[in-house]
């Protein structure tokens, strides 16, 4: 891999042994490891989004076997990274909340979108998670042959530095080079919508899967609201029938305990023609409405499925984004019956 730009921030190679901590294995292969951390910057404003690109070498591919945070939850609220074919910038940092209006651009950095081009969400944390190291013979593919020609960290600061005060958050990846057969992916479901004063409301969203032509095997999952998100479940949705649907749980998490990627206890795949579904129960007790939106004072209601995919790339399709709460509803929705309403909302 390489560095770009980054005068403060270059590559640390370290060989290391990586063993899956929460999936059993017999096996273990050597990795190097690579920083990828913010280049000591200073943000002067509240909620601020930084971005960081790599450029990776095109004449090999890497899988990425592991990521290891380097954040505290007291400086950075969340950190996503992403694959790109192209970076929103050539800039070493940039402004790259893309939720923000034009009006909050910081006087320090330009503003763009983290990707240009071929985005991709492979990882994300908050709320100090600890390590995630993949299955033994899973890895994201990235440089080579692959969409993936960068890496972008995005950091979501909540608050502002003081003038003699700078961050280098961010991300160590564990990557080998051996050619591994299972290439990860993350799906992620999402909604818009709003929450109601003082009012206990769902959000929720179902993404249909049609024609996918492979088999998806969920290992991971990940949930990840702001303040007001009680329970996040998640589910998949299989036809048994014209009018009987069975909703296979894949997770189902206080969202206000640390935001890592879980395991998926149940060996469960996803065909063409399952249904993803997912709701969070919020509870509200503001006298405001409360929107989904990109700041710390909005909400947003995400459910993360990391999976494998044998002999093929992952899924084209990376999102799915509901009108949520009060336009959608899974109650509303002619296509799904045998909703588990009561479950969906209790740990």
């Amino acid at each position: 891999m390489q560095s770009v730009a980054h005068s403060g921030s270059l590559v640390s190679l370290v060989v290391v042994m990586v063993f899956a901590t929460i999936w059993p294995s017999a096996e273990s292969y050597l990795v190097d490891k690579y920083s990828l951390l913010m280049p000591n910057v200073r943000p002067k404003k509240m909620d601020l989004y930084l971005c960081t690109p790599i450029r990776i070498d095109p004449s090999k591919s890497y899988f990425i076997v592991g990521f290891e945070p380097k954040a505290h939850g007291h400086t950075s609220h969340h950190m996503l990274l992403y694959g790109c074919s192209e970076p929103g910038s050539e800039d070493p940092v940039w402004n790259c909340g893309e939720m923000q209006m034009a009006s909050s651009k910081h006087k320090a950095y330009m503003h763009s979108n983290p990707c240009k081009s071929g985005s991709n969400i492979m990882y994300a944390w908050a709320r100090d998670a600890p390590t995630l190291k993949l299955p033994n013979g899973v890895g994201f593919k990235v440089g080579g042959d692959s969409q993936i020609n960068y890496l972008v960290l995005q950091v979501h600061y909540h608050r502002m530095f003081k003038d003699d005060e700078t961050d280098n958050s961010g991300i160590y990846l564990h990557y080998t080079e051996q050619q591994l057969d299972k290439q990860a992916g993350v799906y992620l479901l999402a909604t818009n919508g709003r929450i109601p004063p003082n009012a206990i409301e769902h959000m929720e969203t179902s993404c249909p899967l049609y024609e996918i032509g492979k088999v998806i095997h969920p290992f991971a999952y990940r949930v990840h609201t702001h303040e007001l998100g009680k329970v996040v479940a998640g589910y998949r949705v299989k036809n048994i029938n014209k009018d009987v649907q069975q909703w296979d749980l894949l997770g189902k998490r206080d969202p206000m305990t640390p935001q890592m990627f879980y395991p998926i206890e149940n060996n469960i795949t996803v065909e063409s023609g399952d249904i993803l579904a997912a709701r969070c129960t919020m509870e509200s007790r503001r006298n405001t409405v409360t929107r989904i939106g990109a700041t710390s004072d909005d909400e947003m209601c995400n459910f993360y499925v990391m999976y494998w995919v044998e002999g093929t790339g992952p899924l084209e399709q990376q999102l799915c984004v509901s009108e949520g709460s009060p336009r959608y509803y899974w109650d509303s929705d002619p296509y799904l019956t045998n909703i588990p309403d009561e479950e969906a909302s209790i740990l």
